[in-house]
């Protein structure tokens, strides 16, 4: 064999960054290879996968992001060079590239597309073994090219050929990957296995296999060399808690790929762009999806914590405050109805702010109630993001008086909405229900009063059972401020009061 390969170690298998001309950004790609080698402590560096869209790179483009590759390694890391393509023949030319830049070793996929036999996937895998003396790695990714490589042909070719030193498994069948462990490892004990599926590293690195190449290793390698090191020293508790930290992060880049993975490099500072159509960002990752990585990045520290909306120094204005169901400064000050405002949960992303409106039904509280719950049928591009919604409680019944939550934030997506569609509503619904329990909102008025509850929740919020606590305790104190700075709620019944929209002296 032409050189010395141990497979093992973390992998990452690299993207490849496109400028905006959507050609190949050589820079770019030299700045990521510094990046997992000196930041992140990789063992090895994969150019040319299928997070690098290698089959969406040109031949020549693919043959010069392994040149990069060997360039920039400089021999302080292990160059695997992905090599595979639909035809062998193909595959041979880029696998002797591959060897004549320097790599140490290359990866090839199963052939896809055409979706050979057992025996054209054993016939392919060995004439690239004959022609080209290099360590070959076989590369099983059936999600993708639905060719399943079976154990047999594994490990007849480990067996019969010197030079497939070993196997990437890019698939989250535990039971298959412990079949290889079992049955190949025994007759061909030189034989590499690699976990490629981000989600089982874990009980995959337990099991036994020798290391991973992985797409979320571009930006969490430093994670996957922790917890490799952790179970080598049988520290498997602290590798599960380890693993545990950044487990909803691999969920996200298996089910999103490449965009998934281009899209956390970018959050952190490493510019690497979009990826090349089909793919794109708002499709093969949702917005949603993308919001939900950036809260988790945020949570391990990889992406500063910004505040998207931040809670105004001094108090607004209450035009702004209760806008959205055009309440102005006039109706405070001439219509019967009490202001109150409620607080809780610090400078967490999970903190709650409540502005609220209570007063009859007959007066201008009661009209702004109907001309909310109205919008949303008559004419809801008008209040679009910012949707009103009745207080429920869990059984989905009606809080007594009835109110009724306009978001201050305008939601952007599915993960804000069902916050204030689900914890948001449930606590401010609870606390109603608490107050009138506790009779602060005496039994008399509950079906002749409503309440407007102006609701602020943070885009960065996660914990929904935080965010349900702290909604439920700032309704009662925002209920218990406007009630406590007034005479009581008699006054509103019960003294004589000038309808401020109606032109009566």
């Amino acid at each position: 064999m032409a050189k010395k390969f141990v497979a093992g170690g973390v992998s990452p298998a690299l993207v490849t960054p496109f400028n905006k001309k959507d050609e190949l950004d050589e820079e770019a790609y030299r700045r990521l290879i510094r990046f997992v080698i000196d930041d992140l402590g990789v063992t090895g560096i994969v150019p040319a996968g299928s997070t690098g869209e290698f089959s969406s790179l040109f031949w020549d483009e693919q043959k010069r992001v392994i040149e990069i590759a060997v360039d920039e390694a400089k021999g302080k890391v292990q160059v695997i060079a992905g090599t595979g393509t639909s035809g062998t023949k193909r595959t041979i030319e880029m696998t002797k590239h591959a060897k004549d830049v320097g790599a140490d070793a290359s990866l090839i996929v199963t052939p896809y597309y055409m979706k050979p036999s057992q025996r054209g996937l054993y016939k392919h895998f060995s004439k690239v073994a004959e022609k080209v003396d290099m360590p070959i790695l076989l590369y099983q990714l059936p999600a993708l090219t639905d060719v399943v490589l079976p154990r047999m042909v594994v490990e007849d070719l480990a067996v019969e050929h010197d030079n497939i030193v070993g196997m990437k498994c890019s698939w989250g069948n535990m039971a298959y990957l412990m079949e290889i462990l079992e049955r190949v490892k025994p007759v061909a004990p030189d034989f590499k296995i690699l976990c490629g599926w981000d989600e089982i590293v874990l009980p995959a690195l337990a099991a036994g296999v020798d290391g991973c190449i992985l797409a979320s290793a571009n930006f969490i390698g430093d994670y996957w060399v922790k917890i490799k090191k952790l179970v080598e020293q049988g520290k498997l508790e602290e590798a599960r808690k380890t693993e545990m930290e950044i487990h909803k992060i691999t969920r996200i880049i298996v089910r999103t790929g490449a965009a998934g993975t281009k899209t956390a490099l970018n959050m952190m500072g490493v510019k690497v762009r979009k990826p090349r159509l089909p793919l794109e960002i708002g499709g093969s990752i949702s917005h949603e999806l993308r919001s939900e990585l950036r809260l988790e990045l945020e949570r391990i520290g990889k992406v500063k914590v910004e505040p998207i909306v931040a809670l105004p120094e001094a108090p607004e204005k209450i035009e702004e405050r209760f806008g959205q169901v055009d309440v102005t400064a006039e109706t405070i000050l001439q219509g019967k109805l009490l202001v109150g405002e409620g607080f809780f949960g610090g400078d967490r992303p999970e903190m709650a702010h409540i502005d609220l409106l209570m007063g009859p039904k007959d007066g201008p509280v009661g009209e702004a109630f109907a001309r909310a719950i109205a919008m949303v049928k008559d004419d809801p591009t008008k209040i679009e993001g910012h949707e009103p919604l009745l207080a429920l409680l869990e059984t989905n019944e009606a809080v007594k008086p009835e109110t009724v939550l306009v978001p201050k934030v305008f939601i952007q997506n599915l993960r804000q909405a069902s916050m204030v569609f689900g914890p948001v509503q449930a606590g401010v619904g609870k606390a109603v229900v608490q107050c009138v329990k506790d009779g602060f909102i005496p039994e008399k008025y509950v079906n002749k009063m409503v309440i407007i509850a102006s609701v602020f929740v943070h885009p960065h919020a996660v914990s929904r059972n935080r965010v349900f606590v702290n909604n439920k305790k700032a309704t009662v104190m925002a209920i218990r401020n406007a009630i406590e700075n007034k005479p009581g709620l008699d006054f509103l019944f019960e003294a004589p009061a000038r309808h401020p929209l109606k032109n009566e002296p």
